[in-house]
């Protein structure tokens, strides 16, 4: 198959990391591509957020050197992470920091450096912008404005309320409760600078992270202490706390906070106990989804709009900046009159190894809150136990692995296509 030297005209709906990895992704393989975003600003949302070299590979590629200091220069600058006993807060591993989740760093800051990046490329971003509904065969997305836009293909890149998705699907689909809620904190750390207890979390980058019973703690100290953040997960006990409310907005109790804190190290509790405010976060799933494409073939979803993460994989923006850049060179490869074999051969391309980085979040989860059940008293676990196991992700390279499997995926997407019958992902 040629490359196309005419410019697919392409659609990106939703500019937070996914949307704006597809963008980049896009333009740097030729394509003629334009952003579509329903928020009129941006904010500082959210807290730490991991970018593996999976994904800094990619962007620096994409956006230069100058883009792939700035991502790193965000995220924590400690070596090695800890992760230690609930009760004392003992050592029980220790392993390189890059071996958790790459660079970590605040979601609003690596949000704005990606938005920075689509604009110094030149890349045409409309804030305000609803898409209200699609139209799959054009295709085009209609907004709340009434305005119409045309495309060779639409990406929904819109998150884990998307809209595509609903299309792609064909009925709407509902979260389901993981069975866990997180409880988040963040704020400057000169909170803690003064109690003896916790001040050794803030003179330093530093990360660790406290395990127990069907629950853990992460800590996370950025820019030499001036910032830390705290997210406790746990598993929920109780019907009424598995009410679905996926909102990253939904106020935490600390007085439910405290509770948890019973048995603690007594250092990260003192911290904790200093928080001014959190945030309650109850932990969503969905099914994977049978496919990421649309009727028509012209509607495609990346992100976390068809293959979202939970917190523990510490890979959710890296596998979106991956599937933007399998799903541009699989455009480029097919060229404009082909669209239904590149976006067929991505979604194939891509969702075995989505699952397999979903799944390694689920046995970090299972692992951590299981490690220490039934432990004899005095006996030692195997540090290898608990550690995270995300580093066999970073080697690859998805634009490289694309090209080379290029020939077997859409050969075998272009016998289903000629016979109109689609397999399924699962």
């Amino acid at each position: 198959m040629s490359e196309s030297k005419d410019p697919i005209k392409v659609i990106v709906i939703g500019a937070g990391l996914g949307g704006c990895a597809a963008a980049l992704a896009m333009k740097h393989h030729g394509h003629d591509v334009v952003v579509y975003e329903k928020l009129s600003r941006f904010k500082r949302l959210g807290d730490s957020l991991g970018l593996g070299e999976n994904a800094l590979k990619l962007l620096e590629r994409w956006g230069g050197s100058g883009l792939y200091q700035r991502l790193t220069s965000i995220g924590n600058q400690a070596e090695d992470m800890q992760i230690r006993r609930w009760s004392d807060g003992k050592i029980l591993a220790q392993q390189p920091l890059m071996d958790m989740a790459g660079y970590i760093g605040h979601r609003g800051d690596y949000h704005e450096a990606f938005l920075q990046a689509v604009r110094d490329a030149g890349i045409p971003l409309h804030t305000g912008s609803e898409v209200v509904a699609f139209d799959e065969d054009k295709p085009s997305v209609i907004f709340a404005d009434g305005r119409e836009e045309t495309a060779d293909i639409v990406i929904g890149a819109d998150g884990i309320k998307s809209k595509a998705r609903e299309l792609v699907l064909g009925f709407t689909d509902a979260p389901k409760s993981s069975g866990y809620s997180c409880f988040r904190a963040y704020f400057p750390g000169e909170h803690l600078r003064e109690d003896p207890l916790c001040r050794d979390f803030v003179d330093h980058d530093c990360v660790n992270i406290w395990i127990g019973d069907d629950t853990h703690l992460v800590q996370n100290t950025l820019r030499d202490g001036k910032e830390f953040n705290w997210i406790i997960t746990r598993k929920l006990s109780h019907e009424a706390d598995m009410e679905i409310k996926e909102s990253w907005f939904q106020e935490g109790d600390l007085d439910e906070v405290r509770k948890l804190l019973v048995g603690l190290d007594p250092r990260i509790a003192a911290a904790v106990k200093k928080t001014p405010s959190c945030l309650d976060w109850k932990i969503c799933y969905r099914d994977p989804l049978p496919t990421w494409v649309s009727k028509s073939h012209r509607i495609a979803l990346l992100g976390d709009s068809c293959h979202p993460h939970l917190p523990t994989s510490a890979q959710g923006a890296s596998q979106a900046t991956e599937s933007g850049a399998v799903l541009a060179v699989c455009l480029k490869l097919a060229g404009k009159s082909n669209i239904p074999l590149a976006t067929r051969t991505y979604e194939k391309m891509r969702f075995p190894r989505t699952r397999l980085s979903q799944r390694n979040g689920e046995d970090l989860r299972d692992r951590w809150h299981s490690a220490l059940k039934n432990l004899d008293e005095g006996a030692e676990i195997d540090p290898e136990s608990v550690k995270m196991r995300n580093r066999w992700l970073y080697a690859y390279d998805a634009e490289q692995d694309a090209r080379d499997r290029w020939e077997e995926v859409s050969s075998q997407v272009a016998e289903e296509l000629r016979v109109g019958k689609i397999t399924t992902l699962c």
